[in-house]
């Protein structure tokens, strides 16, 4: 056996564990809809999540992309200045994507909010 068990779990990884997550999403979402018919066959009152405004949902989106984005650029330059590889920040031009997206989010919140304000 030379190398191909490794690719072949890599492939099997790759494809194995998006769908053990999606399955994993799926059960959770079906037995959470199970026990709240249940309760309600009861005659239980069940409090109602009130779901995020897609102003809140841009804003979290924003939050979360643009500090994925500067953690990425920060740990890749402090790789580049601790090992001394000047190449390794070429890497952390990566982290712009993410920034830039998150900035795009933001922009989208700011927008929602003053469309909100005006009607």
């Amino acid at each position: 056996m030379d190398g191909s068990v490794i690719g072949l779990v890599a492939v099997v990884l790759t494809c194995g564990i998006p769908l053990a997550v999606i399955y994993a999403f799926y059960r959770v979402r079906k037995l959470r809809t199970e026990e709240r018919l249940a309760a309600l066959a009861r005659g239980a009152a069940i409090p109602m999540e009130p779901e995020l405004s897609q102003y809140a949902k841009s804003r979290r989106a924003g939050i979360l992309l643009v500090t994925g984005g500067l953690g990425f650029m920060t740990m890749f330059a402090v790789i580049a200045r601790v090992v001394g590889e000047p190449e390794t920040l070429v890497a952390a031009a990566f982290g712009i994507l993410p920034l830039a997206v998150g900035i795009g989010y933001f922009l989208d919140a700011a927008m929602i909010r003053r469309d909100l304000k005006a009607s």
